[in-house]
């Protein structure tokens, strides 16, 4: 398993673009993206839980109800959502794509993110179409992951190579995601490519596992997304014999989804809006999955927690009040604390109780840009992992004035 470069393009007969078409006013920002397979491929994806979803993913949930697909629309901002005509946007989006590569319409994904309720105008993605098609390229990955940015301040994509069935593969993917990110599924806009050769079933069983313990962990800040997705395309060109079931072939296919897909998330969480350092919340010795996971989550989505890491403040009581509010089913009794770094470990509590540290030495690890928040819960064998990022003043500064 290796990490290489690529992103989106990484996998064997994938082409991506992407430009500026005049949906946002910003010319330097690109805010139109394509990816397209050079053959049909399997397709799988997960959703939003919010009840308000975008148009674009009830669409979806249409075309790929046969687990096929090869092109992927994205345009940034606007979400199209609740919007009186935003399906009729969504199907003619695809129709556009249809037109330019000969894909049938069906067998495309289409998706929005940016300001919600604001009507989508299909002209500049219409007058557009020419030119991504015509910029599409074996290269064309950062271009994409570009195009798909809101507030991010970095384009995320990542790449993997694994050997199945003696068979080099790729896979590589591209992500947006700085705000409103607390997801119930799936997280942000992630696009999955991979040349390996998968059965839909199986893909959708792949994705859906592994979201539970990646983007299912991510918490920027509280809120879940009305157009959030994860979608993957797999297209088979590497050669391996499909995978129809859970074998030694399907782990060897999750681990590397997995290590992609902890890549991304990383990546996100640090980017988080107004955000300087990536938190990493490492819950260990719990009795159950279940327990570490709802631990190591609630308290990477405390706001004091959060703000505390700003601060570089070791405020660890903190800690233990986001694991008391959580739910899970702990003593109070066994859990130690410890924060680490690039610059070190200090441990700060110890059998739910504060220990003597140097505050001179825990600022010093809290000033990093990563920091690991270490929860042991007792002797359990089960662990769980979340991140997210500080909570700055430029939270409320970008979204203060976000649709304006």
């Amino acid at each position: 398993m290796e990490l290489i470069s690529g992103g989106i393009c990484a996998a064997k007969g994938f082409k991506a673009n992407g430009i500026h078409c005049g949906i946002r006013k910003n010319r330097t920002k690109k805010d139109l993206a394509l990816i397209v397979s050079d053959v049909p491929a399997s397709a799988a994806a997960v959703y939003t839980t919010n009840l308000v979803k975008g148009a674009p993913l009830l669409l979806n949930m249409r075309n790929l109800s046969d687990g096929k697909a090869q092109a992927v629309i994205c345009n940034s901002g606007n979400a199209n959502t609740c919007n009186a005509n935003g399906i009729q946007i969504a199907k003619e989006m695809c129709v556009l794509v249809a037109e330019a590569t000969g894909i049938n319409e069906k067998d495309v994904v289409v998706a929005s993110t940016g300001v919600i309720g604001q009507p989508l105008d299909i002209t500049p993605i219409a007058e557009g179409m020419e030119e991504l098609k015509m910029g599409l390229s074996y290269e064309g990955s950062k271009d994409a992951a570009e195009a798909i940015m809101t507030t991010d301040t970095i384009a995320k994509e990542v790449a993997v190579e694994f050997v199945i069935d003696g068979k080099t593969c790729r896979m590589g993917g591209i992500a947006k995601g700085s705000g409103m990110i607390h997801p119930n599924m799936a997280t942000m806009l992630v696009f999955i490519t991979t040349d390996c050769a998968i059965s839909p079933e199986m893909l959708q069983k792949a994705l859906s596992a592994d979201i539970k313990n990646t983007f299912n962990m991510v918490s920027v800040d509280g809120d879940t997304s009305t157009n959030d997705m994860v979608t993957v395309l797999a297209n088979g060109m590497a050669g391996n014999a499909e995978i129809t079931e859970e074998n030694e072939d399907f782990a060897v296919f999750m681990k590397a989804l997995n290590t992609l897909t902890v890549n991304l998330c990383r990546m996100i969480a640090g980017d988080g809006e107004g955000a300087t350092k990536l938190l990493e919340c490492i819950a260990t010795g719990a009795d159950d999955e279940e327990t570490a996971k709802i631990c190591a989550k609630s308290v990477i989505c405390s706001s004091l927690l959060k703000s505390a890491m700003f601060g570089a403040d070791a405020n660890w009581g903190r800690v233990l009040c986001a694991i008391g509010y959580s739910g899970a089913r702990v003593d109070v009794t066994k859990i130690d604390v410890s924060f680490r770094s690039s610059k070190g470990t200090i441990c700060v509590c110890e059998n739910g109780a504060g220990v003597p540290f140097s505050e001179e030495k825990a600022k010093e690890i809290l000033l990093e840009k990563e920091i690991e928040i270490l929860i042991s819960l007792g002797d359990g064998k089960y662990s769980a992992s979340a991140w997210g990022c500080d909570l700055t003043y430029d939270y409320v500064k970008i979204n203060g004035d976000y649709r304006t």
